[in-house]
């Protein structure tokens, strides 16, 4: 699918890789729905992308009304939808039995609600609209919806286990869902992120920052989220990828601390 001309739901994407993917989406000729928490980063992001490419909604993942209007928004600016890239994710760290106690529930359920079924509300909202398009190649493609999980999903570290579950989630929802809407000539695939260099990096000391990018296998250094929306951008491109989960990580396999 060519992504030129194409409109793009990009959830998490006034800021790091989600942001990386509209700014890549753009750049490639396509329309940017820019889905997002954050006011001031998302209409920043129509500053620069400009407001006949890209528009920004206000919207809660894991609200379905919250999500439904983001759809609306996106159709009534720019048609229609071909493309969702859900880079919305939240993170945390605790042992499932710790020094306070165990794994406190509403922490546990906050991951997995924004993480896996975020990522799956608004998927499954876009896919309704997906399949409602023209065809667009000669394969019947309709859409194209790409995840995001991470390493985590196959090496979660200690603490990680809520999060892990949500990122594994996201893995194993993957192949059923690409199943479900292969009728209607939608893909979806997942890339499995490693160490990338977002602004969840920000507050860590540049020693602390040295040490992770040398448990990399190749090369020795943080992921760039420029290098996740390239791979994004391929998978729009390439309508022979279905139903996987591709890593990119550098080689690295995750200790348990």
């Amino acid at each position: 699918m060519d992504i030129n001309g194409k409109v793009a739901v990009v959830t998490g994407g006034a800021s790091g890789i989600g942001q990386a993917v509209s700014r890549r989406i753009a750049a490639a000729g396509g329309k940017v729905v820019v889905f997002d928490l954050n006011e001031e980063a998302g209409q920043a992001m129509v500053a620069e992308l400009g407001a006949d490419n890209c528009v920004f909604a206000n919207v809660n993942v894991v609200d379905e009304a919250s999500a439904k209007a983001g759809i609306d928004a996106a159709v009534a600016a720019f048609g229609t939808i071909h493309v969702n890239v859900n880079c919305a994710g939240i993170g945390n760290a605790a042992k499932t039995l710790g020094r306070d106690g165990p794994f406190p529930m509403d922490v546990w359920s906050k991951v997995i609600a924004v993480n896996l079924t975020g990522t799956f509300n608004v998927l499954r909202l876009c896919a309704e609209v997906m399949a409602k398009n023209d065809p667009v190649t000669d394969d019947g493609s309709r859409g194209a919806i790409i995840n995001t999980a991470s390493v985590a999903a196959y090496e979660g570290q200690m603490g990680q286990a809520a999060y892990s579950a949500s990122k594994g989630g996201i893995v194993g929802m993957t192949l059923p869902i690409a199943r479900d809407l292969s009728n209607v000539g939608i893909r979806v695939n997942t890339i499995v992120p490693g160490l990338i260099n977002t602004p969840l990096f920000n507050g860590l000391t540049p020693e602390f920052v040295e040490s992770l990018s040398q448990s990399v296998l190749y090369p020795k250094r943080l992921g760039r989220p420029e290098e996740i929306a390239q791979l994004a951008a391929a998978i729009i491109d390439n309508d022979y990828i279905n139903g996987e989960c591709i890593r990119m990580d550098g080689g690295i396999r995750m200790q348990p601390r």
